[in-house]
């Protein structure tokens, strides 16, 4: 199975509409190593943020499940196709980690989760051989759900007709989703990604139906706000590939590895007013709190932009600002 950090075994607040009874994900790092004992329902794809669009894809998966016995299954592809067939010039920005995509797609009820490496032979394969390769002799669905602007295979030759052919040949029910189902994955998917750029991440969690996150390591900073009463964790984010919200300053909460929440002010930017560096950093305040986080991960879940990042023209004017933001804060996250 994929080696994973943890097992999550908490249930995660997202469409009562689509929540069934928890289940336990079990991953795997290769179509090769997976195995079910039941008739599988399987649909391809990033789901990248497992947002609302995603979780009614799901619930299709589940109710075909039931009709058959079955267990539910998505085969998903590490690292990003993007990211093996364009070096370079990619620009892949993800609203997950792999990791965070894990914990939702539990919470979400999925059953499987098939975590197939990517690369440049896997992206040679000619439609029929990645039929054969990664389906018939790895998987072997019984029914698989997908769009029917789905393309596979090598150049993207392989599309949904041929695919649906395929299944006559090695016994698979292709079942296509129908396009309202399509278009609100796209959709949605399109409206988070420009809502984060924005900064807008109180409407980009609405579309996630849950809070937007990122973690990153606490690292060492220069402690300059120690120094006016605001000590910061200095965040250092670990996957190249996730989005970041756009610069300015946002009432967050922070979660620490002991699972503890906090309030917290975060700002993302370049510092001007104590710094003339061009570099990007992410900076969070704990509001109330006092300890040593260096080297631990913290869990940013982000409620609301306060302000944009600004250049102050003395330490007291940033100070006199950061004092509105915490009261700011603390009346976002209690409301």
């Amino acid at each position: 199975m994929y080696n994973r950090l943890q097992k999550y075994n908490k249930t995660y607040e997202l469409f009562t509409n689509y929540l069934p009874n928890f289940i336990l994900l079990e991953v795997y790092n290769s179509t090769n190593d997976f195995f079910s004992a039941d008739p599988v329902v399987l649909t391809i794809g990033t789901f990248d943020g497992v947002h609302a669009g995603h979780l009614a894809v799901i619930n299709v998966l589940r109710r075909k499940a039931q009709e058959i016995e079955g267990k539910t299954a998505l085969l998903t592809f590490q690292p990003h196709p993007r990211v093996i067939l364009h070096p370079g010039n990619h620009g892949l920005k993800l609203l997950n980690t792999m990791e965070e995509r894990m914990s939702l797609l539990e919470g979400a009820g999925l059953d499987f989760l098939i975590v197939q490496e990517f690369n440049l032979e896997l992206s040679r394969l000619t439609p029929l051989e990645y039929v054969k390769k990664l389906l018939t002799k790895g998987i072997k669905p019984s029914i698989i759900v997908i769009g029917d602007d789905h393309r596979f295979g090598r150049n993207r030759d392989g599309d949904f007709n041929a695919l649906k052919e395929m299944g006559k040949i090695f016994g698979f029910e292709v079942i296509a989703l129908d396009a309202e189902h399509i278009n609100d994955i796209r959709v949605s998917s399109t409206k988070i990604r420009d809502a984060i750029y924005n900064g807008d991440v109180d409407y980009a969690s609405e579309l996630l139906t849950q809070n937007f996150s990122l973690s990153g390591e606490v690292v060492k900073g220069d402690q300059l706000g120690r120094g006016i009463g605001y000590p910061t964790a200095n965040l250092q984010i670990e996957d190249d590939l996730k989005i970041i919200p756009a610069n300015g300053a946002y009432a967050v909460w922070a979660q620490t590895q002991k699972g503890k929440k906090h309030m917290a002010m975060l700002n993302i930017g370049q510092r001007p007013t104590v710094s003339d560096t061009s570099s990007i950093s992410i900076e969070v305040n704990l509001l109330d709190f006092d300890g040593d986080l260096y080297n631990q991960k913290l869990k940013i879940e982000f409620v609301k932009r306060i302000r944009d990042e600004r250049k102050f023209s003395d330490i007291d004017e940033l100070k006199s600002a950061l004092d509105s933001d915490e009261k700011f804060t603390r009346e976002i996250l209690k409301s």
